[in-house]
């Protein structure tokens, strides 16, 4: 028997494979590079600094997104924002890594870091100072938000230790995490202000959020980001509470006060809409700027320069802002030799915006090859993809696939897509392309393809390995009507591709798989009694077929990246056992999951009538099923695997000392808050045995249920708290330890605006999803 650690949520993370050691930003990094920001900035004039805060000021259109310009008389180079989450965007030579929600997918810390380093280095090769990501906000309010395939999920604990470990990887790498967007981005329907032709102004979304609910929920990820050292936070488009998001002093103030953030926020592109109030509120850079290629108003440079001569906005605020901008590039030592701009991406970024128009040169940019920075990152995109797939049915042990000499592909979402390398036109077609695969989502966060192994090429060049035949039908029209003559003999199993799209700048209108998608499986079932349906998706689906008894096997695959067909193969075929778990819960309907998607679209209303209140508070995905008690198609955090684990013996929980019921303020702050908060309290201990044939990777996720009668009404009827993901050979036991931090058992208290541990007994329980009636569990106080 062995023991395995899991790693605290937001101090470490695990020895991570083939990359280097995480390293916690500590305060006294910060200190030392506050003092060389310091140090610089007073060697600026008033108009360098507004540079340094403002996107283009006074410099030509930028090769990148954003950009702060260079001042040669002291040798500063600048600064490079990038897109996106999943992929250095708007390049070219680069990869398609897999999207926020499979990695959450994939319940793994270590490749959770190993993807934040193997973007790192990408970012670092096209000299891209900073990475726009990573993301957690939407955190997933709604099934149908438009963006939550570049987050990591509604569940606050795993998404803030994706968010620890992304920003770590990152980081490792010299490159600047940018973590976004803060907060209460929940859809992208009026998630800005918009002008109608007769130049009436409508103000954006306001996301009405109770004070709990903001700490404990949408902030949380955040605090886990800004412990592990983010260098920025983008704040969002949105208004919350009656103010937008980057003018929110309220808001602002969580960050840069109680979380002690040391770093830039930056507004997302256009999300400024004022000078004074935006800057005295908080907001250090306003993105894009004004530029030539810049399509919107801007509001800082000679604007803010007008505001500080006149005393609006003090010269000390502005040298904050100057100096929190550079504190990061200092931090990670940007200044010592740090890759010049790969020369040919003004001409990518220009032609993936304007179109190449038969010109030569774009912009003056010539048309230069791209530097390659892909290095052997589709090894770890392929082993991620593979990784975070989630098994969700497997009747009598259909998968792994023995080679069976008949195997036939349905469905329009196994070849290249139709539209080529990269889709950019989400808002006329926001089903997507008809025809070929998806691994990644669309706007902003898209990244465009290099590199590319479609289902059908992983497939075919698989069955042909051992002599075996493939029959494939793509017309998702002609499957659905049963038009299946050219399939003689029947397959001995049935592989049904469904695919749904999503993207930046629209919600889904539903959350069924596009493209006749129940019909193509129905008619695929009907005759064939062993189907396997594989989805990639954005997240959140409706699967009404799942009961068929001739649908054998379902795989929920999200946007894996540009291995996509490799990883699915692997999955099918046993080279790498299933091991993803759900990251969210999926419904029986779209009406089980719980707030639809704010909307008044269908009448005129007043500039500011664009109000939603979260009343809902924390219950939002399994815990809305949890507090409603709906049964959902397949919970929260289930999966399946080859392997067979159960838990054994009698969960074991041991508490560090006496604990005080606040944390103590005496102790201090650093980044991330109070340093008492994320003190490890206590341990609990369950036993998790391998009684299978097969080897594989188990999840087990530990879930609290806090005091009923001792804290407020809407408490979650249990939060997670705790998971590892663990190898286990087959006979094998591992005794799996789970450390909880002050904060893991604590709520917000909002009469004294404090985390507090509330007195009365607290359930741990232990089993490998949320609903797991296996589960293991124990009670007691802490107090």
């Amino acid at each position: 028997m062995r023991i395995s650690h899991v790693c605290l949520a937001a101090a470490a993370v695990c020895a991570a494979k083939g990359a280097s050691s995480p390293k916690l930003t500590s305060a006294s990094d910060w200190a030392e590079a506050a003092q060389r920001a310091e140090e610089f900035v007073s060697q600026l004039t008033v108009d360098e600094k507004i540079g340094i805060v403002s996107g283009g000021y006074r410099q030509p259109s930028p090769a990148c997104v954003g950009s702060i310009g260079g001042i040669p008389r002291l040798d500063f180079e600048g600064i490079c924002f990038s897109d996106g989450p999943a992929g250095c965007s708007r390049s070219d030579l680069v990869s398609v890594f897999a999207s926020g929600i499979t990695v959450a997918a994939s319940w793994d810390v270590d490749l959770m870091f190993n993807r934040g380093v193997a973007l790192g280095e990408e970012f670092r090769g096209k000299g891209a100072h900073v990475h726009l990501g990573p993301s957690s906000g939407p955190i997933g309010r709604h099934a149908t938000g438009g963006r939550n395939w570049e987050s990591f999920g509604p569940d606050p604990y795993l998404a803030g230790v994706a968010m620890n470990a992304s920003v770590l990887g990152i980081q490792s790498t010299g490159v600047q995490a940018c973590s976004k967007h803060y907060i209460g981005n929940e859809q992208e329907l009026q998630r800005t202000s918009t002008v109608s032709h007769d130049g009436t102004v409508t103000e954006a979304i306001s996301s009405n959020i109770d004070n709990r609910t903001l700490h404990e929920l949408y902030v949380w990820p955040f605090a886990n980001a800004i412990y592990a050292g983010t260098a920025g936070i983008m704040c969002s488009y949105n208004r919350v509470n009656g103010l937008y998001a980057c003018e929110n002093s309220a808001t602002l103030s969580i960050l840069k006060e109680e979380l002690d953030f040391r770093g830039y926020v930056v507004s997302d592109w256009y999300a400024t809409h004022g000078t004074a109030s935006f800057a005295n509120a908080g907001l250090d850079i306003e993105m894009p700027g004004n530029t030539s290629a810049a399509a919107g108003p801007h509001y800082f440079g000679d604007a803010l320069l007008r505001m500080v001569q006149n005393g609006t906005v003090t010269p000390d605020r502005l040298t904050d802002m100057a100096e929190r901008v550079l504190r990061p590039y200092f931090l990670l030592n940007q200044d010592e030799g740090f890759p010049t701009l790969d020369p040919s991406s003004g001409a990518v970024f220009l032609a993936y915006q304007l179109g190449h128009k038969a010109q030569p040169h774009l912009g003056g940019y010539p048309m230069l090859p791209a530097r390659n920075v892909r290095g052997n990152h589709k090894e770890l995109i392929r082993e991620l993809g593979a990784a975070a797939t989630v098994l969700l049915k497997n009747v009598n042990n259909t998968l792994p696939l023995k080679n069976s000499s008949e195997v036939g592909m349905f469905g329009n979402a196994i070849s290249y897509p139709t539209v080529g390398s990269t889709f950019r036109d989400a808002d006329k077609y926001p089903e997507g392309y008809e025809y070929g695969t998806v691994d990644i989502g669309g706007g902003s966060g898209t990244v465009r393809h290099t590199h590319l192994v479609t289902p059908l090429q992983a497939v075919q060049r698989h069955v042909e390995s051992y002599g075996g035949r493939l029959q494939v039908v793509m017309d998702n029209d002609d499957i659905a009507d049963g038009r299946l003559r050219t399939i003689y003999p029947v397959p001995d199993v049935c592989l049904v591709f469904l695919k749904s799209y999503a993207s930046e700048g629209f919600d889904r209108p539903n959350i069924e798989l596009s493209w006749n998608s129940t019909a193509v499986v129905e008619s695929t079932a009907a005759i064939c009694p062993n189907t396997v349906v594989i989805i990639h998706s954005p997240g959140v689906v409706t699967l009404p077929w799942a009961d068929n008894e001739n649908v054998t096997a379902i795989l929920s695959a999200h946007y894996p990246g540009e291995e996509i067909g490799n990883s699915i193969v692997d999955v099918l075929w046993g080279v790498t056992p299933p091991s993803g778990h759900l990251p969210y819960t999926i419904p029986k309907t779209l009406e089980d999951y719980g707030p639809p998607i704010f909307n008044l679209t269908t009448r005129s209303v007043s500039a500011d009538e664009w109000q939603t209140n979260f009343t809902e508070g924390l219950m939002i995905d399994y815990r809305h099923f949890d507090a409603n008690d709906i049964e959902p198609q397949y919970e929260f955090g289930f999966g399946l695997t080859y392997a067979k684990f159960k838990l054994e013996g009698e969960v074991d929980l041991q508490v560090r000392g006496t604990l005080s019921k606040t944390a103590e303020k005496s102790k201090g702050t650093a980044p991330g808050g109070l340093k008492d908060l994320w003190t490890e309290v206590l341990t609990v201990d369950a036993q998790v045995k391998n009684s299978g044939e097969v080897d594989g990777h188990a999840v087990p996720q530990l879930y609290v249920a806090f005091p009923q009668n001792t804290t407020p009404a809407q408490t979650p009827a249990q939060v997670l708290r705790g998971f590892h993901k663990i190898f286990i050979k087959a006979g094998e036991t591992s005794t799996v330890r789970f450390s909880l931090l002050r904060r893991d058992v604590s709520f917000w208290d909002e009469k004294s605006d404090q985390w507090v541990i509330p007195e009365g007994g607290f359930t741990f329980k232990v089993g490998f999803s949320s609903r797991d009636k296996a589960a293991l569990q124990t009670t007691a106080s802490l107090l």
